[in-house]
């Protein structure tokens, strides 16, 4: 089953840097004649070994299939600028969290939040994806899990909307049964002024508050 997800996540990630169209077919008989920098069939076969290469060390760093899955898709970036803009995006909000915009965990996390009324920096990991994938995979690095949303209050990982890694870190739905979830928000100065607009930082393309994600839905009913 794990190497069937790898092989997947391997084609998928790799599909992207060649699409054979109906000129390429007609004009494979002239690629010995490109340079071999220049040949797409090149190009695709050394982006799924640079991809196998990925999986492999990921695997043996003891990363776990979803890890690898996000490191396979994220390709070869510089990690340490990738996390100085995460820490940079965490600390710039009382409360951030990145988010996929289809993601129906994503989605409750987003109304939940509007109907606290809090104040949350949305930071979207799928616009682009080439930004966006990278992210992922330091951000399951960091807090060991890659499922969205990632939802940050104060500096601290408190899960995702349903689920989390720990106690402390157990979600916004089981910190709201606990009843933590509204302190965690009031102590970090994330309640007050939710209408506020908040400052753009160089992060993921797409910066969005709570409202205005529900007012973009909206609109497009």
């Amino acid at each position: 089953m794990k190497l069937a997800i790898l092989s997947s996540a391997l084609f998928l990630s790799s599909a992207n840097a060649f699409v054979p169209s109906a000129s390429t077919k007609q004009t494979s008989h002239l690629y010995s004649m490109v340079p071999s920098d220049e040949n797409p069939f090149d190009k695709f076969i050394d982006n799924v070994k640079m991809r196998a290469r990925i999986a492999q060390e990921s695997n043996k760093a003891g990363a776990s299939p979803k890890q690898t899955i996000a490191d396979v898709l994220a390709g070869e970036f510089d990690e340490a600028s990738v996390e100085a803009k995460i820490e940079e995006a965490i600390a710039s909000a009382p409360c951030v969290m990145f988010t996929w915009e289809s993601s129906p965990s994503c989605k409750k996390a987003v109304e939940a939040f509007k109907t606290m009324k809090a104040n949350v920096k949305i930071l979207r990991l799928d616009d682009p994806w080439s930004e966006g994938n990278p992210m992922r995979a330091v951000l399951g690095k960091k807090v060991g899990r890659t499922s969205v949303p990632f939802v940050f209050i104060d500096g601290e990982y408190i899960g995702g909307f349903d689920g989390g890694i720990n106690d402390k870190a157990c979600g916004m739905v089981d910190l709201a049964f606990k009843g933590e979830l509204r302190d965690m928000l009031e102590k970090a100065g994330a309640m007050k002024d939710s209408a506020k607009q908040v400052e753009k930082v160089d992060a993921p393309a797409k910066v969005e508050t709570a409202e205005e994600v529900e007012s973009t839905e909206d609109a497009s009913e």
